[in-house]
């Protein structure tokens, strides 16, 4: 099979925590080399694209931020198509509020202001916040999203709670399920991805370390996936699992 561009996962896939991989170097260079597209697709919504470009070029990769696409560059797309003008309380760190201050928004702090609460990680997430949550999502009236799915993530020495993890707190005592939970798998980071690289799906290999986001979202589109073992999932997990990636590789350089 012959690829025109690649998506790669970020955490779990390139890098762990500050640090890059193993094998991620002689991959990330074999897909240069072939001259492929590259798109860096994260669902970490706390940095914008060119913070996540630092860390990468921290770690030794040249990255560009027309380059990276996150979960928070998804939230914010999906709030300014279909959300404009409304009241957005968010539970979430710094860096996806400021990438919200672009989007034609109003970030309120009264939740019972709220005409959408967005739910993310926050590592400073506490009874309070859970509480004024549930208290703005009483209305029925108000849209309830979270930025990504991810319970558990990889962190630089071990794995650690994700979004997902606020956004089933949230939901928990509110009763009632998110409208959309953005980033990967959801459509709309699909979209966004084959927008931004201008290539067909049957065209892109999506590289990823996680099942239910990074490869479901592939093959739900027509891509190629790849699963890459240095990350969240287990070979037992895998075993397990109804989704079967295209490929299966210890690393990245693997798939050479």
């Amino acid at each position: 099979m012959t690829f025109r561009a690649a998506v790669l996962d970020v955490d779990g896939t390139v890098l762990r925590g500050d640090r890059l991989l193993p094998g991620a170097d002689r991959g990330l260079a074999a897909i240069d080399a072939a001259g492929l597209r590259r798109l860096f697709v994260s669902n970490n919504p706390t940095k914008a694209p060119p913070a996540y470009a630092d860390r990468l070029r921290t770690a030794g990769v040249d990255a560009d931020p027309e380059e990276i696409l996150t979960a928070g560059t998804v939230t914010a797309d999906y709030l300014r198509e279909h959300h404009a003008g409304e009241s957005v309380f968010v539970v979430g760190e710094s860096g996806l509020l400021e990438l919200l201050e672009a989007v034609p928004v109003t970030v309120v702090e009264d939740a019972e202001a709220a005409d959408v609460v967005v739910a993310s990680i926050d590592r400073a997430f506490g009874y309070d916040d859970m509480a004024e949550a549930m208290t703005a999502l009483r209305g029925t009236d108000v849209t309830f999203l979270g930025t990504d799915p991810d319970v558990v993530i990889p962190a630089a020495d071990r794995d650690v709670p994700g979004s997902g993890a606020v956004v089933n707190a949230v939901a928990g005592v509110a009763g009632r399920d998110p409208e959309a939970v953005l980033g990967k798998p959801h459509a709309s980071a699909q979209r966004m991805i084959l927008d931004r690289l201008d290539v067909p799906a049957a065209d892109c290999l999506v590289v990823g370390d996680r099942l239910e986001t990074d490869i479901d979202g592939a093959l739900n589109v027509g891509c190629d996936a790849a699963l890459v073992m240095t990350g969240v999932t287990t070979s037992v997990e895998l075993e397990r699992s109804a989704l079967r990636p295209t490929y299966v590789a210890e690393a990245i350089d693997d798939l050479l």
